[in-house]
């Protein structure tokens, strides 16, 4: 499939459809050279930029394994004579910084041009919140100039969320007269112009947001696959921002087929699951949250399980379990939504809900959406892939694949293929794995379901048209052809997250509501027992740990149990905790039907199954 051809088409269709707007005029990129008031600013970055594209040695900042830590990392060029020193100075004396010494191993050469580098990765520790250190680095033993870094609150954090700077996708656009080039080094205008919207978005998000902990970037930090593309990575790591903001990046489709981004990132508790040549899964605690980061670049689903069971033992006490992936399973966007995008849904939803995750971060379909609460429908599904193509130079648009059948599913069958029309349709249908959790406004409280955010472009390089018709899981979306970004509060009791909007001229805009989900403090434990290797649940602790949320049930007792949902539970819970029960079959009325169950009975209290609970709304 030729993605140019299509993202060109759906800027067309955005065009037409807003023919009576401003936005007619929008194209699916951000021409910096033409944002409001840029000229001078645009001048002197055309004149900077040959030296940037150049400059392969910019640090990279990122979490470390919880927030008491901080890696680094930075290439150093390979010179006679001079040894690489991977040599960190950190702390709040400027005059006595403790030295931090990591690794130094060689860069490929084959993605610099032949010119050697060493890549050093360097982690501090011994970080306290709302304290301000300062640092330098050592390139081949040559100091940098000190960088100031402020560590803010460790309990309540403020975390910037970003997708797809994906620096050098502008290429082929218009700006003046001439189309923006995907050339090496300074050649490669389109990585200038990505590069100087990345830098605006960075500018006026920290501006509004100075107590800001950490980026994550859901993925495609630059744009050409499986390539040299060092001045792509030079433009996106070029802002000032970074020097003191760091930065959890996720590994996307364009960054996937080199290791030029596992030079670029030292990220925390790396694992080799779900691996590429760019790394695989990792993982940090900062706060209340356990953060997950899982390289969906690879489709061995059993392998991101690994990694967040790896996790999750690691830091088991996290109030908040939050994934990043690159590809969005639940999106809303034209061109990935509903094809390659979400071809592990079937497979990671299910996945998701046994692990209790809370969050879901998406990118890669460069629109923004914003869904429901979602969870699985319990039901067996097929397991699909993704595939290289046979070059292996980059990935095959368009197919999928069955893993159980190896059947090539088209993603986009031609007219009168009626086999591959078929095949599609089935895929389309089987991807129906989930279901909607019943709630109210923009606040929940303990859901039972995941949110699943798609962000899109931040620094406006590419953006796509939304799919035609709203996917029923989607709340909000929003395509305005503008870069993005959302700020994400966390603290022990509160997810919530914000999203803007940049115009050309600089203004920042919501384009949705706050949308929050809270965790009560005291949530209810369930007692359970086991029989026949199957797991039973104290109907009326279910009961009082739902209650107050959109799936509550009330227990009471009128000659036999008696459930009506919608109410909220409003008795003692028991204090007794069995160990064995008695084999019953439970008759009880549920809103004034009767119903039947398989149940144990033991201190005169009855014990469910969890396929009974889920006819009540409840995933246990």
């Amino acid at each position: 499939m030729n993605m140019s051809k299509k993202l060109l088409s759906g800027a067309l269709t955005g065009a037409l459809v807003l023919a009576a707007s401003p936005l007619a005029l929008a194209t699916p990129y951000t021409d910096s050279s033409a944002v409001s008031g840029a000229s001078e600013e645009w001048n002197a970055w055309v004149s900077e930029w040959e030296t940037v594209a150049t400059d392969f040695t910019k640090v990279s900042l990122t979490p470390g394994a919880d927030e008491t830590e901080l890696n680094f990392a930075w290439y150093s060029k390979v010179e006679e004579g001079k040894q690489a020193t991977p040599v960190v100075h950190f702390g709040t004396d400027a005059n006595n910084r403790q030295t931090f010494t990591g690794t130094a191993e060689a860069v490929d050469t084959s993605l610099t041009d032949g010119v050697a580098y060493m890549y050093n990765h360097v982690t501090v520790t011994g970080l306290t919140e709302n304290t301000t250190y300062s640092y330098t680095v050592e390139k081949n033993g040559v100091e940098t100039e000190p960088v100031t870094y402020q560590t803010h609150s460790f309990s309540t954090l403020k975390i910037l969320y970003v997708g797809d700077p994906q620096i050098g996708a502008s290429k082929g656009q218009t700006q003046g007269e001439a189309a923006l080039a995907a050339d090496s080094g300074a050649a490669n205008t389109a990585a200038r112009n990505d590069s100087y919207g990345w830098n605006r978005t960075l500018e006026i998000a920290t501006e509004q947001n100075p107590d800001l902990n950490f980026v994550i970037s859901a993925g495609d930090q630059v744009n050409k696959t499986g390539q040299a593309k060092e001045e792509e990575y030079a433009g996106y790591l070029n802002p000032a921002a970074l020097a003191s903001l760091p930065v959890a990046t996720t590994i996307g489709n364009h960054d996937s087929l080199n290791p030029d981004y596992m030079y670029h990132f030292n990220n925390p508790n790396t694992t080799e699951y779900g691996a590429t040549q760019a790394g695989g899964d990792y993982y940090y605690s900062y706060g209340s949250g356990l953060f997950i980061v899982l390289n969906t670049n690879n489709y061995n689903v059993a392998e991101h399980e690994k990694a967040i069971e790896e996790a999750i033992a690691a830091y088991p006490d996290a109030q908040w379990r939050i994934v990043t992936i690159h590809q969005d399973i639940y999106g809303s966007g034209l061109d990935h939504s509903d094809t390659d995008g979400m071809i592990l849904r079937t497979q990671l939803t299910p996945i998701f809900d046994e692990h209790d995750i809370d969050v879901v971060l998406q990118g890669h379909d460069h629109t923004y959406s914003r869904t429901k609460l979602l969870y699985g429908d319990g039901q067996t599904h097929g397991t699909y892939e993704f595939r290289l193509n046979a070059e292996g130079t980059d990935y095959d648009w368009d197919n999928a694949y069955n893993t159980q059948t190896d059947e090539q599913i088209p993603l986009y069958p031609e007219e009168g293929d009626a086999a591959g029309t078929a095949a599609h349709d089935a895929f389309q249908a089987d991807n129906n794995c989930y279901t909607i959790e019943s709630t109210s406004g923009n606040t929940v409280v303990n859901p039972q379901g995941i949110l699943y955010m798609t962000a899109n472009s931040a620094s406006g390089s590419k953006f796509y048209e939304l799919i035609s018709a709203q996917q029923d899981y989607v709340a909000n979306r929003s395509q305005n052809w503008l870069p993005s970004y959302s700020v994400i509060s966390l603290s022990e009791d509160a997810f919530t997250i914000d999203t803007y909007q940049i115009t050309d001229d600089g203004t920042v805009e919501k384009i949705d509501d706050t949308f929050t989900i809270q965790k009560s403090a005291d949530e209810t434990s369930v007692a359970t027992l086991e029989s026949n290797g199957e797991t039973y649940y104290r109907l009326r602790d279910v009961a009082a740990s739902v209650s107050g949320a959109e799936n509550q049930f009330n227990v009471s007792w009128n000659g036999g149990v008696v459930v009506t949902t919608g109410a909220a539970y409003t008795q003692a819970v028991p204090t007794t905790a069995p160990t064995t029960g008695e084999r019953v079959t439970l008759t009880l009325t549920v809103d004034g039907a009767e119903s039947t169950t398989p149940a144990l009975l033991s201190g005169g209290n009855y014990y469910v199954p969890a396929s009974f609970l889920s006819t009540l709304g409840v995933s246990l």
